[in-house]
């Protein structure tokens, strides 16, 4: 699994943190720390959009793929309803920007949790394995 550079640079800020709160030094810091009244901070959300080629996609995906173009019919009633992007993760969209669709899972016994999820406007096609804890951009052409 190829883990993105931003979670080295947050895991490093979230571990600085944690040092400067418990007033400890870092290899960052040359002498101690001043004592801390008041630390603000943000933490970056963390976004796994990467990108995967349509051939390297699993055979039920392109399954999947060829359904939507087709316009189903589809195997599951919940294929083709919104995706709200709660996670945050793809590119923030208004309502109804988004459609999901089932990738089979072969021999699960529920749907699985293999998707593709659809954007509107601009056509792009996003897989998960992981029910919507990553998403890969699909990249046709490649």
């Amino acid at each position: 699994m190829r883990i993105p550079p931003r979670i080295a640079v947050i895991g490093s800020a979230v571990a600085l943190s944690s040092a400067l709160l418990a007033g400890g030094a870092t290899a960052a810091t040359a002498t101690a720390p001043a004592p801390v009244t008041a630390v603000s901070f943000s933490v970056a959300k963390i976004t796994a959009v990467g990108e995967i080629c349509h051939s390297k996609l699993p055979s039920q995906a392109h399954d999947t793929l060829e359904l939507i173009e087709k316009g189903g019919p589809f195997p599951y009633e919940q294929d083709g309803t919104v995706f709200k992007n709660r996670e945050g993760i793809l590119p923030s969209q208004t309502n109804g920007y988004y459609h999901e669709y089932t990738v089979v899972t072969p021999g699960a016994p529920t749907r699985g949790a293999k998707r593709i999820v659809t954007g509107s406007k601009a056509q792009e096609d996003y897989y998960t394995a992981d029910h919507y804890k990553s998403f890969d951009l699909v990249k046709y052409g490649c």
